[in-house]
């Protein structure tokens, strides 16, 4: 019969539990917020929504969810069913899926950066120009409402204000002010 030492006990418990906390493997279980709040961005950058999320070793960031759909911080803000990104210590860059509103437009979020965390300020790459928000806006998830648009209404929100409709491969919709958007099809005169 062998005798158990109470110090075995207590050093092999406390390497196992180690093991536990460090294991990479074991990553997955966090929720994407945790993980966006581990490399110095607030939790608030996706909504509550997200249904699952990949991470691949160099930091190449895919989130899901069930469908589009459209908050508000502040500006109104679109999110794709897929949202793509470069996850790295303060950043994410090559955004992809996130679209914000500004002046009846839809803009693609490019990159959103913290650069300095005390200056408690965030900044959108929206491609036209760089927008700093208040990180108070992003502390918490926002609820997204689910988003369902057809072309139609891609059409009226860009043909609406005198612009063609161009879709990416992602269906994300940009307007420009020059061709002419007939019939549900794309003329690029």
């Amino acid at each position: 019969m062998a005798i158990i030492n109470t110090e075995t006990i207590i050093v092999s418990l406390c390497t196992l539990s180690l093991v536990f906390i460090f294991s990479p493997q074991l990553s997955f279980s966090s929720s994407i917020h945790d993980l966006l709040i581990s490399k110095g961005l607030p939790a608030g950058l996706l909504p509550k929504e997200v249904k699952s999320y990949t991470m691949s070793e160099d930091g190449y960031l895919e989130v899901f969810l069930d469908g589009p759909c459209l908050t508000r911080y502040e500006n109104r803000v679109l999110f794709e069913s897929v949202v793509r990104a470069n996850l790295t210590y303060l950043s994410l860059s090559g955004v992809v899926g996130l679209s914000q509103e500004e002046l009846f437009l839809w803009l693609p979020v490019k990159d959103i950066t913290v650069d300095d965390p005390r200056s408690g300020l965030i900044l959108f790459d929206i491609g036209v120009a760089h927008k700093q928000l208040s990180l108070s806006l992003f502390e918490d998830p926002p609820n997204c409402k689910p988003q369902v648009m057809d072309w139609t209404r891609k059409q009226q929100l860009c043909c609406g204000h005198g612009k063609e409709a161009e879709a990416d491969h992602l269906n994300f919709i940009t307007c420009h002010a020059w061709p002419v958007f007939q019939s549900q099809k794309l003329v690029t005169e």
